[in-house]
């Protein structure tokens, strides 16, 4: 139980793809007499318990990915076309992963359509209606647009031992525009790793720049 006089209930949603690929890519390929790959696992679990001893929650939850084209992939069918397949020492270790956290009594979600990080989003948007702290944990930056008073962002920062925390007023510090401002960014910048095409000529600089000048993407369009 945590110490204070008045607490509100925190909630925990853990990107279980991202830092299962973290943990996997981070260690050096482990396995079993009997040749089960076994590093990614290890890895999430000490990432696991050392989140579960900084930071106590009343509910953890761990999203995951769902096999099968999601709704980006109607909107853009060259969604994340870049992208190699999962390593056959990786993908075996996803069900073991899956089996031990039910053993622990952690709720897992997925869903057809959907990315694990569409999961968390959806979830840290409902914990914040019902007046709870949220805490977000992946490798994947694009979680900093979800940052806000209520929810922070964990992000991997070194192999499996380092997690940065972000909140609103971490990214207006750092990136000087809000998280919300991130989004149009993304979009100005694009997205190698996922192969989303941006503006020509423009990174995280520029990008940066014109929203501060502009504010929306939509002003931007109104004042070219």
């Amino acid at each position: 139980m945590r110490s204070g006089i008045v607490s509100r209930d925190r909630l925990m949603v853990i990107d279980g793809n991202s830092l299962l690929h973290r943990a996997f890519y981070a260690l050096p390929l482990l396995a079993t007499k009997d040749g089960i790959y076994t590093n990614g696992v290890y890895g999430f679990l000490t990432m696991l318990y050392k989140i579960q001893e900084e930071h106590s929650v009343d509910y953890i939850c761990v999203a995951f990915d769902k096999k099968g084209p999601t709704f980006r992939h109607e909107t853009f069918d060259q969604y994340k076309a870049n992208r190699e397949s999962t390593p056959n020492e990786l993908a075996l270790q996803f069900p073991i992963l899956k089996e031990i956290l039910k053993a622990m009594n952690i709720h897992q979600m997925e869903l057809e359509g959907y990315e694990a990080d569409d999961i968390a989003g959806t979830l840290s948007k409902i914990g914040e209606e019902k007046g709870m702290e949220v805490i977000l944990v992946t490798g994947d930056r694009d979680y900093l647009q979800l940052s806000s008073n209520n929810t922070r962002i964990l992000i991997t920062k070194k192999g499996i031992t380092e997690l940065e925390e972000y909140d609103r007023d971490k990214i207006i510090e750092e990136y000087g525009i809000t998280p919300e401002q991130l989004i149009d960014l993304k979009g100005l910048m694009g997205d190698k790793s996922d192969n989303i095409p941006g503006v020509p000529g423009i990174g995280e600089k520029t990008g940066i720049k014109l929203l501060k000048q502009f504010g929306t993407m939509e002003n931007m369009y109104n004042n070219i």
